[in-house]
């Protein structure tokens, strides 16, 4: 139940009123008056896991995001060439966090001395004075791009109140300003950007497929391009491998001669991160299946179907993925009140995950950042939300504040700092193998694996995750049904 803050004598046709003026609602969530109100702002990989654990008996716990689920990550390179289903992605947060208010939309400012928000509705306006467009998945703007909320759109603002505020809104595609990559090309950060990708990708062999389509038309359509050698982008190329050498061979048979991969990167290496024996045995194992690599190469600039590489020249593809890190969320860009780090814009917190305000140089004790959003003072940590370091941090934050809420304002924190466990990497290659790296483990045996043996680990850690009992039963599911029946290429 919601309180609307607004005069007593407010009838019908006030609220009428106000809502054609685009005027701000303040919106408090309601509980009795001894519960605090905590805010989380975002859904990923620590504001969900933080709504798992939270205390919601203690807590009067409200969520902000721009959707209602949470995207398991690490599945959507399969769900983007129809290995697995769309919804085994996914995990809504009303169904497993029911005692949580939650508003589908941006926050787009944060007062922190007046401890309030400023959001906008992610949904269409009820009365849009513009027609409605959807920007679609994979091109560009906010991370969610088939989200309609905008401040441009007419759906009126509302503000929040907060005592305490947790603030995990992930991070954006890092495009480097390269011109035409919102626009041509697909990331692979959202499950709507994994369902844009599985229709171009089945659109690309269909318009092949037509009988008035030349040769070299038919090598431009089937030519798949990936920028960016990290995880993300191996594993897309290796999903896509498994795709176009079994499904599509076999469906399109004249057409497999005319598809090829191809995985650009600006570092020497691929999959940087890793061991240095891991990456060159990714590499051999890539080349030996067709996967064409470029490394050291830079694109300048992309346009429809085509993009200009400083050691290549004009490139010619059917589909573009990028996938080239992190960029700052344009709400972490927009706070000036508390420090970030210079570099990556990123918030900077304390070891105990509290954001250090700019005037005083001192924590800011009601305030937290997680995740992609943030970095701790001095420890530079990589950005694994697949590998961990939001989800660890947002079972930190839960204790903590599961124990402040029980045991009251503790003198000093109560909790030791927050220690990052680096529990190893894991990358899929493709035909059942993939690469394991345990070599910058703190603890435990410092080893790694390639081939079956780190596939069998690679799909085993997803069930030591954040995946409901619903989706463990679907994932396997759904693998031994595409094994045996294969993959669907319906596109509809």
């Amino acid at each position: 139940m919601l309180q609307v803050h607004t005069t007593r004598a407010s009838t019908s046709a006030h609220a009428v009123a106000l809502l054609r003026t685009g005027a701000r609602r303040h919106l408090s969530a309601s509980a009795p008056r001894s519960q605090q109100h905590l805010v989380v702002l975002g859904s990923g990989w620590g504001g969900y896991e933080l709504l798992r654990g939270i205390d919601k008996k203690r807590w009067n716990v409200t969520v902000v995001s721009p959707t209602n689920y949470f995207n398991f990550t690490p599945l959507l390179a399969s769900c983007a060439v129809g290995t697995l289903e769309f919804r085994t992605a996914v995990e809504p947060v009303r169904r497993y966090t029911p005692q949580v208010n939650a508003y589908q939309a941006w926050c787009d400012a944060i007062d922190f001395k007046n401890k309030t928000l400023t959001c906008m509705p992610a949904t269409p306006p009820l009365h849009p004075q513009t027609p409605n467009t959807l920007s679609q998945p994979g091109q560009g703007g906010r991370p969610d791009t088939a989200v309609v909320g905008h401040p441009d759109s007419g759906s009126p603002k509302f503000t929040l109140r907060y005592d305490r505020l947790v603030i995990a809104v992930g991070a954006y595609s890092r495009t480097f300003n390269i011109p035409g990559v919102k626009e041509h090309a697909h990331f692979l950060k959202d499950i709507r950007d994994a369902r844009a990708i599985r229709a171009r990708i089945l659109e690309c062999f269909e318009q092949a497929n037509q009988p008035t389509i030349t040769d070299s038309d038919r090598r431009k359509l089937l030519h798949f391009c990936i920028v960016g050698g990290g995880p993300t982008g191996v594993e897309f190329a290796a999903e896509l491998h498994d795709l176009l050498h079994a499904e599509m061979k076999r469906h399109f048979p004249t057409l497999a001669r005319f598809a090829r991969i191809t995985l650009y990167d600006v570092a020497p290496k691929i999959l940087a991160s890793f061991d240095v024996g891991l990456q060159e045995w990714a590499t051999k194992k890539f080349t030996r299946e067709g996967i064409r690599i470029l490394t050291q190469h830079h694109v300048e600039r992309v346009e429809a179907g085509k993009m200009y590489v400083k050691e290549q020249g004009e490139v010619n593809f059917g589909l573009l993925v990028w996938s080239t890190g992190l960029a700052p969320n344009p709400l972490i860009q927009s706070i000036q009140d508390v420090e970030k780090d210079p570099r990556t814009a990123s918030l900077i917190t304390d070891e105990h995950l509290n954001v250090i305000t700019k005037e005083t140089g001192k924590p800011n004790e009601d305030v937290w950042a997680i995740g992609d959003a943030a970095m701790i003072k001095g420890q530079p940590l990589p950005a694994t939300a697949q590998g961990g370091l939001a989800n660890q941090k947002a079972r930190y934050m839960t204790k903590k504040l599961n124990k402040l809420i029980r045991d009251g304002e503790p003198e000093g924190d109560a909790l030791a700092p927050f220690q990052f466990r680096n529990a190893g990497s894991l990358a899929y290659i493709g035909d059942w193998q993939a690469v394991y790296d345990r070599t910058k483990a703190e603890s435990g045996p410092k080893t790694k694996e390639t081939g079956r043996l780190a596939w069998l680990l690679w799909r085993s850690a997803y069930f030591t995750m954040t995946l409901s009992i619903k989706n463990k039963i679907l994932v396997p599911t759904y693998w031994f049904l595409n094994w045996i029946f294969g993959r669907d290429l319906s596109r509809f």
